[in-house]
């Protein structure tokens, strides 16, 4: 491994394992995307061998379902248990409103699915992704039926907006749902709640990779070389 990751993994590796031990016995479980959520997973099939946890848990993308089965995890749906306990979740930035970018790896429509879902939603993180105002890549999931338009009211949004290719397919990222992603380009974001509701409005978008609305139940797990930092939003306000 190249040295310069070395104290990245660790720091994700702290964050998901200090998430995996606020899981108690017989919760359902969201369980997001992402290499720290994949950190979560492995420390919750420990506690479930080594304590005997009863545990469901609610995959967000068809990548999340192997890693558990992997980990002998058992799944259920969001159908089957529409009341989540705790979901866990990793995030691209995290503001000081404990607003965020999220969806980077295109699954962004079910992990809100499953933090709309849940009473409590914890957002793993390195601390570097902790930021004072947002920007950079949002993602948009979109239906592939009238593609241009869409991108169209959104360079109105004030993006750069590019439909995101396969890396190892010719042709776009097809989401689990079946849908393209585009990756929007933003400068920093000013309004990201106004933002949020402003893209949600343009006819195609399923959703998009802000999440502005879970500040409330949201506690986040930044982790730096030596520590965690826990931060919800009674630690913010005055």
């Amino acid at each position: 491994m190249d040295e310069t990751a070395q104290p990245l993994t660790a720091a994700k590796r702290q964050a998901g394992y200090h998430a995996a031990n606020l899981v108690e016995d017989g919760m359902v479980v969201g369980l997001g995307t992402g290499s720290t959520v994949y950190f979560m997973i492995e420390r919750l099939s420990s506690r479930l061998k080594g304590e005997k946890l009863s545990v469901l848990g609610i995959p967000t993308s068809y990548q999340t379902a192997i890693r558990a089965r992997e980990y002998g995890i058992p799944l259920t749906t969001l159908d089957d248990h529409p009341v989540i306990d705790i979901a866990i979740d990793g995030a691209d930035q995290v503001d000081f409103g404990l607003r965020m970018i999220k969806g980077r790896g295109g699954a962004h429509t079910r992990e809100k699915c499953v933090a709309a879902a849940a009473s409590r939603f914890i957002v793993v993180i390195d601390e570097q992704k902790l930021v004072p105002r947002l920007g950079g890549v949002v993602p948009v999931e979109i239906i592939p039926f009238g593609v241009r338009p869409a991108m169209n009211q959104l360079r109105g949004l004030g993006c750069l907006p590019a439909i995101r290719e396969g890396g190892k397919k010719d042709g776009p990222v097809i989401s689990d749902n079946g849908n393209f992603i585009i990756d929007c380009k933003f400068p920093e974001i000013e309004n990201p709640v106004e933002l949020e509701m402003a893209i949600a409005k343009i006819p195609g978008i399923v959703e998009s990779g802000l999440f502005t609305g879970f500040s409330g139940i949201a506690t986040v797990i930044a982790a730096g070389e030596k520590k965690c930092k826990i931060l919800s939003l009674t630690d913010i306000l005055p």
